[in-house]
């Protein structure tokens, strides 16, 4: 029997669709074994790059949200991120600065996984319907402006996955009163339930759906346009023009991302944080919804106090960004394809 080619997708090295196939062969279901595969990769490669990023950036984490969830009612335990960090050190030692980070690694995986598998899959569903044309031509890339809402889809849909996570790391990196144990993880997520029930687990999800909505759209997108302008202005060796950027370009495409990522929507960060840190009833006179603890912030601090510990964030996030999306890329380009044999 003849071997021909046909428009039947198959994946090859690199994660992408090619149109190499065997005559004959039933369509849906080597397309249905092709995504099958691409979600394994993007589950797994996008674990491991958000396990590496998160244990770059807790450090940081730890002392922003110490900042943001600073009691309006008492004076201010800390004058700044150094002195925080400083004073976070003496208390709790380096180890300490770690602790809680067991829910975290859990939602960096669970995040960093869900970012990129949505955002693939959302780049599929825009080819399929608003650009068929690209249907049969994987390799054309979709307009900026496009990728800009993928990305914000894959947010919205992380955002779910993610509230319940950030909950429990909150409570564990806010420093306890005096004289107070500290609660244990095990300890935090069944005083949720008793107080809360199952719903108590999504308390500050509308600041978390906002944050990374908007925040990944930003993420996505300052990666992709970084990428654009490093291909723009690049000038590759003759034989080499189709070759990816080198890993220091991608690095830096993924720094203005995580960078772009935490400062543009960083109050509703901070909006959340308060809510999942204390008894926001107290300032709000009752309310407790995000929109009555934005106001209270706002009237209390202004722009300068929903930015509370921005600066700390943006500068975790560009090392740890970089590391994410250049480990989920090497991951990925590395990935051993499976060799397809068919007998004659």
């Amino acid at each position: 029997m003849e071997v021909t080619q046909s428009s039947v997708p198959v994946v090859e090295s690199g994660g992408k669709l090619t149109h190499q196939g065997l005559a004959g062969e039933a369509p849906p279901k080597d397309v249905v074994h092709g995504q099958g595969e691409e979600a394994i990769k993007d589950i797994t490669c996008g674990s491991i790059a958000g396990i590496v990023g998160k244990y770059v950036e807790y450090p940081f984490d730890t002392v922003k949200v110490r900042l943001q969830s600073q009691p309006d009612h008492l004076p201010l335990q800390f004058t700044g991120p150094l002195d925080c960090f400083k004073k976070s050190l003496k208390q709790d030692g380096f180890i300490g600065i770690y602790r809680g980070i067991s829910a975290p690694l859990v939602g960096a995986a669970v995040e960093t996984s869900c970012l990129f598998f949505s955002y693939r899959i959302a780049q599929d569903a825009m080819k399929a319907t608003i650009y068929p044309e690209m249907k049969h031509d994987p390799e054309q890339e979709l307009p900026y402006s496009t990728l800009l809402w993928c990305g914000a889809a894959s947010g919205a849909f992380t955002s779910l996955f993610l509230t319940p996570i950030e909950l429990v790391k909150c409570k564990m990196q806010v420093l306890p009163a005096a004289n107070i144990a500290r609660p244990g993880i095990l300890n935090i997520i069944g005083s949720i339930y008793r107080h809360q029930g199952l719903m108590g687990y999504w308390h500050g999800q509308l600041g978390t759906l906002i944050r990374e909505t908007g925040g990944s759209a930003a993420w996505f997108g300052g990666f992709e346009g970084m990428k654009l302008l490093f291909k723009k202005f690049s000038h590759p060796a003759p034989g080499h023009e189709g070759d990816d950027l080198p890993v220091y370009q991608r690095m830096a495409a993924g720094a203005v991302a995580g960078m772009s990522y935490n400062f543009l929507f960083y109050p509703a960060d901070t909006i959340k944080s308060r809510m999942q840190t204390e008894d926001v009833k107290q300032i709000t006179g009752g309310k407790s919804t995000f929109g009555a603890v934005g106001r209270v912030l706002w009237k209390q601090h202004g722009l300068k106090g929903l930015y509370r510990g921005c600066g700390i964030t943006v500068a975790r996030s560009a090392p740890s960004s970089a590391f994410i999306f250049t480990v989920y890329e090497e991951l990925r380009k590395r990935w051993p394809e499976r060799s397809i044999h068919r007998a004659n």
